[in-house]
C-alpha cells in the first residue's frame, strides 16, 4: 500500500480508503442492517491489505454503519484513522453533542480522528450555521480531546470550495471527483496547495464506472477494466490524498487493493486518451447524477436515485436492455420498494435538496420515456452524445 500525507493534519494515510456507505445489508425496510458476516471480513481484508482510513457517517446503512464499523475496529482501532460525520446544523446544541456522543460509543473509540460537518454548502451551511454557532461546538470537542481534526464533506461548486479552503477552518475536505465529474479539479489543486487534505468520494462514480464498457475500455493501454481505470484516474491526481471506495463485495476490496498497492500514475498520453474518450461523452456527463441520494425521501415515493442509475446505464453505457428490464421490475413491484418516475407529482422538493442542482423533474420525465421504450436511444458514444444534445434542445423549446 502507498501512503500519502493528509494535508496539514500530518497523518500518513493509505491512498485507498474504505468508504463504509455501501456495506452489504440484510433485512427489509426499517429493519435493514449491515450484514456483519459479509461486511466485517471485507473491512478486515482491507485493513490487512494496508488500508488505514475508514469513513462512515450517522445516517449510513440505515443508521447502522457506525456500529458495524465499530464492530470491525475491534482489535484494529489503534492502527486505523477513523472519519465520521455530524449532519446537524440546527440551533439545539444538545442534538449536535448527542450525535458526537453516539458516534464515539458506536465506533468504540475515545477520540475520532477526522470529525466532519456532513454535506457542507458554503453559504447555506458554513456561513449561516457553522461560522456563527456549530463551529464553536466543534472547537469545544477539539479542546476536550474528543476529536483530533476538523473536516467536512463538501457538496458545492468550485468557487465555494476555494472560499471554504480560505476560511482556514477545516484540515481536510471530502468531495466528489471522478472521470465523469471533474468540476472541482481547480479547487482540489487549490486545497492541496493550501495544506488541506483532499479525500475523494465516488472515484467510480457511485458504482456507475464499476462495469466495463465499450465507451471507456481500452482508453489507456494495458487497462481494460473500467473500475481500475476510474480508480487510477483519481489516484494519479497528485493533489488527492485518499480515494474512498464504497466497497460492497469482497472482490471490490481485492481488486482495489491490487490497484492501490503500487504507485499510481498516468502518462500525459494516457491522460490525453482519457480526455478524448470523455469528450465523446461530455453531453452525457453534463447531465450526470452522482447517486448521492440527497434528493430523497420523495413525498410520492419515487425512487429517484435508482431511476437515474438505470437511466445512466443506458444513457452513458448503452446498456438499454438491462436498464429497461430493471425499470420494468421496479414498476411491477411498486409501491413495495418505491415508485417509478411516472408517479412524480412535480412538487419540486427533490430539486431543493440536490447538491448538483439537477432539473430532476424534467429528467424523470425523460428517463421514464427512455426506460419504457417510448423512444429509443442509440448505443454508440457518438450517437449518444448527439442524441443527448438533441434532447436538451427539445426540452428548452
Amino acid at each position: 500500500m502507498i501512503y500519502r500525507t493528509l494535508g496539514k493534519t500530518g497523518l500518513k494515510v493509505s491512498q485507498l480508503g474504505f468508504g463504509a456507505m455501501r456495506l452489504p445489508m440484510v433485512g427489509e425496510g426499517d429493519e435493514r442492517r449491515v450484514n456483519r458476516e459479509l461486511a466485517i471480513p471485507m473491512i478486515h481484508k482491507g485493513f490487512e491489505g494496508g488500508i488505514n482510513y475508514i469513513d462512515t457517517a450517522v445516517g449510513y446503512c440505515n443508521r447502522d454503519g457506525q456500529r458495524a464499523v465499530g464492530d470491525a475496529l475491534d482489535g484494529w482501532a489503534e492502527k486505523i484513522i477513523v472519519s465520521t460525520k455530524n449532519p446537524y446544523y440546527g440551533e439545539d446544541e444538545s442534538q449536535w453533542w448527542a450525535n458526537l456522543t453516539d458516534s464515539l460509543e458506536f465506533l468504540g473509540v475515545k477520540c475520532i480522528d477526522i470529525y466532519n460537518h456532513h454535506g457542507i454548502r458554503y453559504q447555506k451551511r458554513y456561513v449561516e450555521a457553522v461560522e456563527p454557532r456549530v463551529g464553536k461546538w466543534m472547537h469545544k470537542a477539539l479542546e476536550q480531546g474528543l476529536i483530533k481534526h476538523i473536516g467536512c464533506s463538501f457538496h458545492d461548486d468550485n468557487d465555494s470550495l476555494i472560499k471554504m479552503v480560505d476560511t482556514g477552518y477545516v484540515e481536510s475536505i471530502t468531495l466528489q471527483y471522478n472521470m465523469l465529474d471533474r468540476r472541482l479539479e481547480e479547487g482540489i489543486a487549490y486545497a492541496h496547495d493550501k495544506g488541506v487534505g483532499v479525500v475523494v468520494m465516488g472515484p467510480v462514480a457511485g458504482g456507475r464506472l464499476g462495469v466495463s464498457t465499450e465507451a471507456l475500455s481500452g482508453a489507456v493501454a494495458g487497462v481494460d477494466h473500467v473500475p481500475e481505470l476510474a480508480l487510477r484516474f483519481v489516484l494519479a491526481n497528485p493533489h488527492v490524498s485518499i480515494a474512498l471506495s464504497g466497497m460492497s463485495q469482497m472482490r471490490h476490496v481485492q481488486e482495489n487493493l491490487a490497484v492501490a498497492g503500487d504507485e499510481v500514475s498516468l502518462t500525459a498520453a494516457d491522460k490525453a486518451a482519457i480526455d478524448s474518450h470523455l469528450d465523446k461523452l461530455k453531453g452525457l456527463a453534463d447531465l450526470y447524477c452522482t447517486g448521492c441520494g440527497y434528493c430523497t425521501p420523495c413525498p410520492a415515493e419515487v425512487r429517484i436515485s435508482a431511476i437515474f442509475e438505470l437511466y445512466n446505464y443506458g444513457r452513458v453505457y448503452g446498456l438499454w436492455e438491462h436498464a429497461r428490464k430493471r425499470y420494468a421490475r421496479l414498476l411491477q413491484t411498486a409501491p413495495k420498494h418505491g415508485r417509478g418516475a411516472d408517479a412524480c407529482t412535480d412538487c419540486g422538493d427533490c430539486e431543493e435538496k440536490c447538491p448538483q442542482n439537477i432539473p430532476i423533474r424534467e429528467q424523470l420525465r425523460e428517463a421514464h420515456k427512455a426506460l419504457t421504450g417510448q423512444y429509443s436511444r442509440p448505443d454508440s458514444p457518438k450517437q449518444q452524445e448527439t442524441a443527448c444534445e438533441s434532447s436538451r434542445s427539445d426540452t428548452k423549446g
